[in-house]
């Protein structure tokens, strides 16, 4: 069962909690008809995601099979095989399908909007998939792009207006673990002497300013969007408190990438890294002392 829940890289799922963003920062998290419908746009843009983590292994298979880390995935190593696979990925669009169309009865409104982004989540990565992750810097604006896309589905299904702010936030946030996993790569890339057509047109020195950047344009995007006078309306001038949590866990970051030399995917830093975690739980903590008690 393990190999299959590594084939749909359930951990990955983590990513897909983006949905829920809308209904967080608009203070909203009580309401149990707008949760149910976040938890369901949950589920059905972790089907979506896993049809192309599947999609992906398997037009990767050969060049998996040749990487250090990526060789022990389901599909390189043998584990599932390419029948099953292929199987499972239908089975999954199927049921992906169903539970949009079930969605719209269960609530008893249409969400052609929703639909749409699902849709176009899918038909960007099958882009990915088969050209752009070749093509330097389009690479990683894809994948942000993938963030934003998870936002929007949250906010459409739950009809919950998104400040431009925690867009561009969502976006350069999404850049900095893109970029992060590209200098992983770069790394693993030196120790092995193998790399991938994407990787030529990156070196270590031009991640590492890029991240910086990107870290730097996150921060003060979210400085932005504390500032806001919608967001500090919504719950209270303190809420701009919350941005040292902010800094602290991009300097971690940044820490264990720059000093330490983690090439491990940002994903995984964040699941093993204490510091990253509980700085996690007190923002997430202040942004409910937010909605709690504004007074």
């Amino acid at each position: 069962m393990k190999k299959y829940f590594k084939l749909l890289r359930v951990e990955q799922w983590v990513k897909n909690l983006f949905v829920f963003v809308p209904l967080f920062f608009s203070g909203n998290i009580t309401n149990l008809d707008l949760l149910n419908k976040s938890i369901f746009a949950f589920i059905i843009f972790s089907l979506a995601a896993s049809v192309v983590y599947i999609l992906n292994d398997y037009n990767d298979i050969e060049a998996d099979r040749k990487h250090p880390e990526k060789r022990r995935r389901p599909l390189a190593s043998g584990a599932v095989s390419k029948a099953k696979a292929l199987g499972i990925l239908t089975a999954l669009m199927i049921v992906d399908v169903a539970l949009v169309f079930l969605a719209r009865f269960y609530f008893h409104e249409p969400l052609w909007k929703f639909a749409i982004i699902i849709g176009l989540y899918i038909a960007v990565n099958l882009a990915y998939t088969f050209k752009l992750k070749h093509v330097p810097i389009i690479d990683i604006f894809i994948i942000a792009l993938g963030f934003v896309l998870r936002v929007l589905a949250g906010g459409y299904i739950t009809e919950i207006g998104i400040s431009q702010w925690a867009i561009l936030l969502t976006f350069v946030l999404a850049l900095v673990l893109a970029i992060g996993k590209r200098r992983g790569e770069l790394i693993n890339a030196q120790v092995s002497g193998k790399t991938r057509k994407a990787l030529d047109g990156y070196n270590v020195q031009f991640a590492d300013i890029a991240l910086s950047i990107s870290v730097t344009l996150a921060i003060v995007c979210y400085l932005m969007f504390t500032l806001s006078p919608e967001v500090q309306a919504r719950f209270h001038e303190r809420v701009f408190y919350t941005v040292i949590f902010v800094v602290f866990a991009f300097l971690r970051y940044l820490q264990q990438t720059l000093v330490y030399n983690r090439t491990e995917s940002p994903t995984k830093i964040v699941y093993r890294d204490r510091y990253i975690q509980i700085t996690l739980i007190l923002w997430v903590a202040a942004f409910l002392i937010q909605i709690y008690f504004k007074k």
